[in-house]
C-alpha cells in the first residue's frame, strides 16, 4: 500500500468551517513559514463555489478562518468570467511567490485563472491564462531555459481529456503546447485524466501525480495514479505507473456530493523524505495520507506504461 491514510480522516469538513457551507474539498496546500496553509473549494448553499482557507501546524489539524479567502469577483473582466464560481486552486511557489491556478466558471465555460500572493493574507489576481474549456492547471516550482511550464487538461471530442504541456515567459501568455498523456482504453483511468498536484522534483524525475476517470454502470470512479516526467525536459515522460496508487476504499470517498472519488489538488513533500498527499473524498470532506517518495518514484519506473 503506497499511501498510508491518516487515521483521522477525514481531516476537514463543512462543520469545522465558520460560515454556511454545503462541503470541503480539493484543496491546494502548502508549507509557508513553518505552517502549512490550506487553500479549498466549499459549494455555498446556492451550489456555487468559493475558497477558504485553513492553517495547521502539524499537516494534520487545521482551523479555517473566520471568512473565505476568495469568493467570485465583483468587477472588472474576472466578474464575466467568475459568475458561477471559482473551484479547485493548486498552489506553487516560483521564485518567492506564491501563484494559485483555479477553475473560473461562468456561462461561457470554464477558464483557469491566476492569482499571485507573497503572504495568504493580500491576493492579487493576475490573468485569465486559458479559453474554455480547460481545467486542473498545475505550474511546475521551477523555470526551463526561462520559461514557466505547465500542465493542463483542456477537452477535444477527437482527443478527450488528455494531458498537455504550456511554457510562458511572463505567466501572462502561454505558448508551445503539446500533448504529453493519454488515456488508455480499457484501463482504470480510460475515461479521461488530468494534473492533480503541482509536479514534485526528485532525483529521477518530476513526480506528477494526476487522476484518473474509469467510467462503471453506476457512474464514474475517479483513482490516482503517478507519473514521471524528465528533469530538464518536462515535456518528455520517463513512465507512468500502471497502477492506480489511491482508490475510494473509505465511507467518506464512496458516498458524498459525488460518490467514488479521491482527488488531488495538493501534496507537501517533507524533508524526511515522504509526503503529505491530501484529497477531497466524494466532493464533500478533506483528507490526507502520507507516502515514500522515492516508493512512488519506484511505482513508475517499475511497472510502467506507455503516457501515448
Amino acid at each position: 500500500m503506497l499511501i498510508t491514510r491518516y487515521k483521522n480522516n477525514p481531516i476537514l469538513t463543512k462543520d469545522d468551517v465558520p460560515y454556511p457551507v454545503a462541503t470541503v474539498h480539493n484543496a491546494g496546500i502548502v508549507k509557508h513559514d513553518g505552517k502549512y496553509i490550506m487553500i479549498f473549494r466549499s459549494h455555498k448553499m446556492n451550489g456555487r463555489s468559493i475558497l477558504g482557507k485553513a492553517i495547521s501546524d502539524d499537516g494534520f489539524n487545521f482551523t479555517v478562518d473566520k471568512e473565505p479567502f476568495m469568493i467570485p469577483a465583483t468587477d472588472g473582466i474576472f466578474k464575466d468570467y467568475e459568475e458561477y464560481g471559482i473551484e479547485d486552486p493548486r498552489i506553487v511557489l516560483v521564485e518567492g511567490e506564491y501563484l494559485i491556478t483555479y477553475s473560473a466558471y461562468s456561462r461561457y465555460g470554464v477558464r483557469i485563472g491566476l492569482a499571485k500572493t507573497t503572504n495568504f493574507k493580500e491576493i492579487e489576481r493576475f490573468s485569465l491564462i486559458t479559453e474554455a474549456d480547460y481545467r486542473n492547471v498545475v505550474i511546475f516550482p521551477e523555470k526551463f531555459n526561462g520559461l514557466y511550464a505547465r500542465l493542463d487538461r483542456p477537452h477535444s471530442e477527437i482527443s478527450p481529456w488528455a494531458i498537455w504541456i504550456s511554457y510562458s515567459p511572463d505567466l501572462r501568455f502561454w505558448g508551445e503546447s503539446k500533448m504529453i498523456m493519454k488515456p488508455m482504453q480499457y484501463h482504470w483511468d480510460e475515461m479521461k485524466i488530468g494534473p492533480g498536484a503541482p509536479p514534485i522534483k526528485t532525483s529521477r524525475g518530476w513526480l506528477n501525480i494526476y487522476h484518473g476517470v474509469f467510467p462503471t454502470m453506476d457512474g464514474s470512479v475517479y483513482r490516482l495514479g503517478v507519473a514521471l516526467h524528465d528533469l530538464l525536459d518536462p515535456a518528455k515522460i520517463i513512465a507512468v505507473g500502471d497502477d492506480w496508487i489511491l482508490q475510494p476504499d473509505e465511507p467518506y470517498e464512496i458516498t458524498g456530493y459525488v460518490h467514488n472519488v479521491v482527488f488531488t489538488c495538493g501534496a507537501v513533500p517533507e524533508n524526511d523524505g515522504t509526503l503529505k498527499l491530501y484529497w477531497g473524498g466524494a466532493d464533500k470532506v478533506m483528507c490526507v495520507g502520507e507516502a515514500n517518495i522515492e516508493e512512488l518514484v519506484d511505482a513508475c519506473l517499475n511497472n510502467s506504461r506507455n503516457p501515448l
